[in-house]
């Protein structure tokens, strides 16, 4: 084994770190006992404690993340060159330093000129007139943007949806009897990677001012485990990510539920916790409706139009939208469904919007007017509906 060689890598790293010239390193050719890990990632990032060294471990279908001082992260990386990863990339603004360790340990370190001129901003404060700043350290994390604070170009939609998403939650918390709350706290069923998760806890935090408490719960706990990693690294102390499905996680005390793109019958699961726990602003964004399609009997006026395949699935995801809509009404909200991003960005675009009101309007009209949609189209049963009268039937 060439350690000369190795061991100069390390030290340009090291030295890289005192006199602040390091960008970033990247860990390939991995040759160790775990066969789904594929490569490392390291970068900067701004602590309370300091400075410090995040790794970013990415595998074939999840990715793991956790901080280290400078002296661990020399240590570790002298521990694992060689004997798990056999090549190195180390970014600086001085120079390039590339390490290929061959098959019978011969080393060979190239020097180049620098790619990065300077370094990526660390710190996770933002500008105040700004719904997302591109430069978050979290998007870096979950592959939005790049180490340079660029939307990455298969990322452009996530990151046109990621704004508006903010922007619309923001401007329904204003309207909402929120405003001047100072304290708030926001659960996100099937938060997924996080991405809007963390532009949630991020303005309503760091923008707002609020002492926000947010939670995302998702069923991949590799997902859980990720997301945990990188809002302990960004210190968004008030975020934190649960195992658990949207229909069995307990809801007690929350001020605003979110539940965008959970498939099918699992926005109906979203829409009833959010009611059973009284929150002020329920907000979702319906995936998959396929309950009520199979349910529907065209009545004759309208057998010709939905004969057709595209405009039965059309009228189903209307008619299914259109009942939540009604039976937050009648269960004491106001409500709003709208497109929240244009069908350019994403297929999934409807939003319901929820927010609570002192006083139930109209129920007996409402239930008579969700009684005629469903026999008018010969629906038997819709979920939410259903989760409703099961819990008044208990009360």
């Amino acid at each position: 084994m060439s350690t000369e060689t190795i061991e100069k890598f390390i030290s340009e790293f090291a030295r890289s770190l005192d006199e602040k010239t390091f960008v970033k390193m990247t860990l390939g050719n991995y040759k160790g006992a775990d066969e789904h890990l594929q490569k490392a990632m390291v970068r900067l990032i701004e602590t309370k404690k300091g400075t410090r060294l995040f790794f970013l471990y990415r595998y074939n279908t999840r990715d793991t993340a956790k901080n280290y001082a400078f002296d661990e992260g020399i240590k570790l990386l002298r521990s694992m060159l060689g004997t798990e990863f056999f090549a190195g990339h180390l970014f600086t603004t001085v120079n390039d330093f590339q390490l290929d360790i061959g098959k019978k340990g011969k080393a060979r370190l190239n020097v180049a000129k620098p790619t990065f001129k300077s370094k990526p901003s660390l710190g996770h404060d933002r500008e105040k007139k700004r719904f997302v700043n591109a430069d978050s350290f979290y998007l870096r994390a979950l592959g939005i943007t790049t180490d340079r604070g660029e939307v990455r170009d298969k990322q452009q939609d996530k990151w046109k949806q990621i704004n508006k998403f903010v922007e619309t939650l923001g401007s329904l918390f204003d309207k909402s009897q929120l405003k001047d709350r100072k304290h708030l706290k926001i659960v996100d069923m099937g938060s997924g990677k996080g991405y809007l998760t963390f532009a949630a806890y991020d303005y309503f935090k760091n923008i707002r001012g609020i002492d926000a408490q947010v939670t995302g719960v998702d069923t991949k706990q590799n997902l859980v485990d990720l997301c945990n990693d990188i809002a302990r690294a960004a210190e968004f102390d008030g975020l934190q990510f649960v195992h658990g499905s949207i229909g069995d996680f307990e809801l007690n005390d929350v001020d605003v539920l979110i539940a965008l793109h959970a498939c099918n019958t699992a926005t109906d699961d979203a829409i009833f916790r959010g009611i059973k726990a009284e929150a002020d602003l329920i907000v979702v964004a319906p995936c998959c409706h396929q309950e009520i399609r199979p349910q529907i009997r065209p009545p004759e006026m309208l057998k010709n139009v939905l004969k057709h395949g595209i405009m039965l699935e059309r009228e189903a995801e209307s008619i299914t939208d259109g009942l939540r809509a009604l039976l937050l009404e009648k269960s004491g909200y106001e409500t709003k469904l709208f497109e929240f991003v244009s069908t350019e960005h994403t297929p999934k675009n409807n939003m319901i919007v929820g927010t609570k009101q002192k006083q139930i309007k109209e129920a007996e009209k409402l239930d008579e007017q969700i009684n005629s949609i469903k026999n008018f189209y010969g629906i038997r049963e819709q979920r939410l509906e259903s989760l409703i009268n099961q819990a008044e039937a208990r009360a």
